[in-house]
This record gives C-alpha cells, sequence and structure tokens, in this order.
C-alpha cells in the first residue's frame, strides 16, 4: 500500500503538465481504494495475481482472470507504464494495449521485467522511492516538474463516510506492518499508550488481518482510552487517520497516508532506510538507531548477539525518545495555532 500512496504525487506531476490527462490503474485486489483517492484516476483494475497463482486451476473456473483480461483489454491507452518493475507488473503492462514503457535492465525491480516493455527508461535505484517515481513518469510522458513540491493530490471527499465517533483528541498508533523485522516490540507500544493517556489523550489502533487485531487488543489491555478500531476498509481508516491530532507509526502504508495528510506523525525505521522509502510530507519525524546492521532490508532479524529482544535495531528506539519527538512535533503544531488565534 505504501508503494500506491507514494506513487500519487507522480500523477498529480502529470497533471499539472498535462490537465487533459487521465489515469486508469492495474492494482492488488487488496489496495484498490487508494488509486481513486486521486482525482485524475478514472478506472481502477482490481488484479488477485497472488491469489490466482495459488490455484489456477480453480481461479480459471471462477472465470475472475478471463473477465480482468476483458477488461484490461477494452480500451487501446496511448501509453501505459510500469512504475514497479517487477514480473507481475511487466506482465499486468503486456496484457493492456498500448505503447508499454518501463524500466531499463539497470533500473528495473526484477531483472527481466525489462523485455516487456517497447520504451525503456532509467532512474537509479538509489534515490527515494516517490521521486524515483515522479522522475519514471516524467521520462515516460516528457514533462518537467519541480522535485520539491510534493503534492499527493488527494481529495478528503474520495475518503468516503465520516469515521465512527471516536474519543477526541486521539492519536492513532500505527502497530502493524507486513515484515517481523519492522515490528516495534509490543511492551514498548503499551508504555507509549500509558504515557500519551495520561496526558489526556486516547489513542486509537488500527488492524488488518486477525492477528493484528490480536496485537492490538494485547497492547491496548487494561487502558480505557486506547480503541481498538473494528474491521474498517482502507479508506475508512485513512479519514481516521486524517482527523487525528498526531501518529506514531511503523515503516507502512497507513504512515504514508499520515504523511499524505500532513498528520504530525513519528515514523520508526530499523530494517529499512528512511532515505529511500521515508514517509514523506510536512511535520514527518523518522527515528532511526545506531545499531550496527540496520537498513539490513532483511524480513526477519537475523542478529546473532545478545539483545534485549529481535528485532535488536529497535532496542535503542525507546518509548521515551519516541514520546520526546512527538511532543516536539505537538508543540510547534500548537504554537502555530496559538499564533493564528492571536490574530483573529
Amino acid at each position: 500500500m505504501g508503494d500506491l500512496v507514494q506513487t500519487l504525487p507522480a500523477l498529480t506531476d502529470a497533471a499539472r503538465a498535462n490537465p487533459d490527462i487521465r489515469f486508469d490503474w492495474v492494482v492488488d485486489e487488496s489496495f484498490s481504494q487508494v488509486p481513486a483517492w486521486h482525482p485524475r484516476v478514472e478506472k481502477v483494475f482490481p488484479s488477485a495475481f497472488r491469489r490466482w497463482n495459488k490455484n489456477w486451476l480453480r481461479s480459471l473456473k471462477s472465470r475472475e482472470p478471463q473477465e480482468f483480461l476483458k477488461q484490461l483489454r477494452r480500451r487501446k491507452y496511448d501509453l501505459i507504464v510500469d512504475l514497479q518493475g517487477e514480473f507481475k507488473s511487466a506482465l499486468a503492462a503486456r496484457l493492456a494495449r498500448g505503447p508499454r514503457c518501463g524500466y531499463d535492465a539497470r533500473a528495473a525491480h526484477e531483472w527481466g521485467a525489462h523485455f516487456l516493455y517497447q520504451k525503456k527508461i532509467f532512474v537509479p535505484k538509489g534515490i527515494h522511492s516517490i521521486q524515483r517515481m515522479r522522475q519514471s513518469l516524467s521520462q515516460a510522458l516528457d514533462y518537467e516538474y519541480d522535485p520539491d513540491q510534493v503534492d499527493y493530490g488527494i481529495e478528503s471527499s474520495s475518503l468516503g463516510p465520516p469515521p465512527p465517533s471516536l474519543p477526541e483528541p486521539y492519536f492513532v498508533f500505527v502497530h502493524s506492518t507486513s515484515w517481523p523485522s519492522k515490528v516495534w516490540p509490543e511492551h514498548y507500544w503499551r508504555t507509549l499508550i500509558e504515557t500519551a493517556t495520561a496526558t489526556g489523550f486516547s489513542v486509537v489502533l488500527p488492524w488488518g488481518d486477525q492477528a493484528e487485531r490480536q496485537r492490538a487488543l494485547r497492547i491496548a489491555a487494561g487502558h480505557k482510552d486506547a480503541v481498538v478500531l473494528p474491521p474498517l476498509s482502507i479508506s475508512e481508516k485513512a479519514a481516521i487517520i486524517a482527523r487525528a491530532q498526531a501518529t506514531v507509526g511503523l515503516d507502512t502504508g497507513l504512515s504514508h497516508i499520515a504523511a499524505a495528510f500532513a498528520v504530525p506523525s513519528v515514523t520508526l525505521y530499523g530494517a529499512t532506510d528512511p532515505l529511500l522509502v521515508g514517509a514523506t510530507g510536512k511535520k514527518q519525524v523518522h527515528l532511526t538507531s545506531e545499531f550496527e546492521c540496520i537498513k539490513c532490508h532483511e524480513t526477519v532479524c537475523s542478529y546473532q548477539k545478545p539483545a534485549e529482544f529481535k528485532p535488536a535495531c529497535f532496542v535503542e528506539i525507546t518509548p521515551g525518545r519516541v514520546w520526546q519527538a512527538l511532543q516536539k512535533l505537538l508543540t510547534t503544531k500548537y504554537d502555530e495555532t496559538q499564533k493564528v488565534l492571536a490574530r483573529v
């Protein structure tokens, strides 16, 4: 999901360069709501390649892949651009009708995907993913953009109805992420909740699957001002995040949503590099440690030396340090608000 959110500024750039441009978007079915947040996206094609790949025979009998292909090929496009550079995304580009553009052999995420493109572009891998996709789309469509201006272009009205009633003011704590190596320990979350609720804030805990829900319940246990959300869509979670006083989160999609809405946020990084994938927007703080194997990009912590817990790179990112960073963000926000009120 984070990749999708970080693609949105590229669409805004293209729309500024060409006010008539419109996009259709092939996206994993789990995150199909995200592209529709951008006003220049007309149609979203939810794909289920991962689910279909588990049992192709059953999938073909259901006729889901055939219907997906039929819808995808209904229109001929002026240009098809693959901004991921993976086999799966390159295949989707190949199935659509129109000239295909994607990364060359040096830039593709998975080598070999470049064979399916007709026009090839090069963008270095060692830059932030937002800038990489902005550069890619600008090369593909031949326009210039301002790299210092990042606009996600999200229309709040596209998020749907208001979220359920929540005790305000509230923080959102984003505790779930896809990699075990990016998970901050539960006892740290509980300590942070104690500090936050003692200062008059409520804490809201979103989740995606049942394992994440159980973690949320454990983290919130015994705290009357900690709320575990019910099952919600991505758009509903985004609406809740957009109204939060602040968020604390891990390197995951919901943290990027907070950045897109300029919600004051502290995001914790260990196995991943914020210089390459960090949440980008106003009032964003990235916390890292000086641990010897940070930015390892391993999905599971493989540190072999003694450590208080795994992932070991998070030992130094304590609740106290997180709270201090959050307080600094909030103080800045409230000072700005007080200055505005003083002028009224």
